[in-house]
């Protein structure tokens, strides 16, 4: 940041009071936070017009920075021995003292009346302070089921930190009040946590919904019936139709991310045959003899 005012509220040194506030005001127009919501530059260049103004707006305190008493953000300065003789003048004797400050804004009958009205002289410009950001990461099924853990900031102590269920990789978490503390007495930031989500081993999300493999044995694909199906909200009891193929989708309605409002999104499971790890020859002769009086061509519709 500058450390000069009059080059951050872009006006000369000799420029009239009445110049340093329209600067101020077109700056003012321009940066406001409550005019550009969300925008992080304007409201650091917001606060930089500010103390400059919070300087040059009061002639006492511009003509106490143009003497050297004090620097830009109004504190005191070694004296200066050669600019002695205006530091005895006060009150209607000193040439440089109004105390207007920000209250010039006050007769305003525009947006900046709300913003700068009723600012008595040595009130300071109040502003939130910057937040702060972080990041960490989190199981999948945290993530998806909630859960309640723990942060340690840089600067200070571990804080509870609440993961909603259904939370998104990506998302960010505030934490109020935890960020930087706020200039002249404003309040403080906030703390934004960024959520990173660690892949699970064979769950995978899409969108509120959960898609995972589940394997079958021969026996289960052919003849069907119940199962064991784990879901990341617990295993349930799923029917298996008979004759089931890999690649067969099932659907647990329910079973998927919680949502927000209410309910969840649903599961897609997609059923794998899986053979014993082992060869086993009485499979091997049942299965040779069903294929002499079955003959079957799974790859016919691909035209080979």
């Amino acid at each position: 940041m500058s450390r000069d005012p009059y080059e951050l509220l872009g006006v000369k040194k000799d420029a009239t009071q009445k110049d340093i506030q329209t600067a101020f005001r077109k700056l003012a127009k321009k940066l406001h936070p409550d005019l550009n919501p969300g925008d992080k530059t304007a409201e650091e260049k917001f606060k930089e017009v500010s103390t400059a103004y919070e300087i040059l707006g009061d002639e006492d305190k511009r003509a106490r920075f143009d003497r050297g008493e004090i620097d830009m953000t109004g504190a005191e300065q070694a004296p200066r021995n050669y600019y002695r003789e205006y530091a005895s003048a006060s009150g209607a004797e000193n040439p440089y003292h109004n105390g207007s400050g920000f209250a010039d804004f006050g007769d305003s009958d525009d947006i900046f009346s709300s913003f700068f009205s009723g600012r008595s002289r040595g009130q300071q410009f109040r502003s939130q302070g910057h937040d702060r950001h972080y990041s960490m990461e989190v199981d999948f099924l945290d993530a998806l089921n909630g859960t309640k853990t723990q942060i340690r900031l840089p600067e200070g102590p571990a804080l509870d930190l609440q993961i909603p269920a259904g939370t998104r990789d990506g998302q960010t978490l505030r934490l109020k009040g935890k960020g930087d503390p706020g200039m002249n007495g404003g309040p403080p930031g906030d703390a934004l946590v960024e959520i990173k989500v660690r892949p699970h081993r064979f769950y995978v999300r899409d969108g509120d919904d959960i898609r995972f493999d589940l394997p079958i044995s021969l026996s289960e694909a052919v003849l069907g019936g119940k199962i064991r199906v784990p879901t990341p909200s617990g295993a349930v009891n799923v029917t298996l139709p008979a004759n089931s193929s890999s690649g067969k989708v099932l659907r647990l309605r329910g079973k998927g991310v919680p949502k927000r409002g209410g309910g969840a999104g649903d599961a897609y499971v997609t059923v794998r045959i899986v053979l014993p790890e082992a060869p086993d020859p009485k499979l091997a002769e049942l299965i040779s003899s069903w294929a002499e009086t079955n003959p079957q061509d799974p790859r016919k519709a691909m035209g080979e």
